[in-house]
């Protein structure tokens, strides 16, 4: 069985370290100034991985909050991950030349398919992540403000075929409320493509974690944002149960 990673969730947004309730825009809280405080807290803690996503970057189709996501990278032991606003092979570069450990593609994976293809063959499926947001079922793009017609697990399917390795599945309707994952859906795209898939949106409590990894359908791992911001459990809480279970 792979490891089970944990990743903190810096979601950013006008520069600030903020929550969005199911990606709604209109429905945010800040929770910090600085992204990389709150990064090197999380690393302080423990994290061997940090999950950032640029909300300004997702709506816009453009990097906005770059600046943070390099910081982190080059200062912070902690590997990073990135999401949002990477939409061309000069995004993809400029991320993983300067230290970041992934970019995750998603909007791109339904706008663009051979530019993901192309990142695909360049850098490989352990360096380029794709992101799967799904509204009951079904992909959601451009910062989750609208529905494709396909199918996340067709879609994914097709990408191992092009190769990719790891897929970032998110239930929006679990995402900031505090509600459980959606273990099911998860377990089942990994069980589908037989590849690595982390766990996102929803998570609440420590038994989601431990959840999560007694799947026998292999989950990958959870990204965790709401839950550490409200103090639900703490990181190092968090990092116990899941090396004890």
């Amino acid at each position: 069985m792979n490891e089970f990673v944990l990743y903190p969730a810096i979601d950013m947004r006008n520069g600030k370290c903020v929550r969005l309730m199911q990606g709604d825009y209109e429905q945010e809280t800040i929770y910090g100034d600085s992204p990389f405080d709150m990064a090197k807290q999380f690393a302080d803690q423990g994290a061997e991985w940090i999950h950032m996503v640029d909300l300004d970057g997702a709506k816009d189709g453009k990097k906005i909050n770059h600046e943070h996501v390099l910081r982190v990278a080059k200062e912070l032991s902690a590997k990073v991950q990135i999401g949002g606003g990477i939409r061309s092979m000069e995004d993809v570069s400029y991320y993983l030349d300067a230290g970041v450990d992934r970019v995750i593609l998603g909007s791109a994976a339904v706008s663009n398919p051979e530019f993901v293809r192309e990142a695909l063959q360049r850098y490989g499926g352990s360096r380029i992540a794709i992101g799967l947001d799904a509204r009951e079922g079904f992909v959601a793009t451009e910062g989750w403000l609208e529905t494709s017609h396909i199918k996340a697990v067709d879609l994914a399917k097709r990408l191992v075929e092009e190769g990719a390795e790891t897929f970032i599945f998110t239930d929006i309707s679990k995402d900031g409320m505090l509600q459980g994952p959606n273990v099911e859906a998860i377990g089942e795209l990994a069980s589908i493509t037989g590849k690595e898939v982390i766990a996102s949106g929803g998570v609440s409590s420590i038994d989601d974690l431990v959840r999560l990894k007694a799947d026998e359908r292999n989950i990958a791992g959870a990204i965790i944002g709401k839950a550490l911001y409200t103090n639900r459990f703490t990181l190092p809480e968090a990092l116990g149960s899941v090396k004890s279970c």
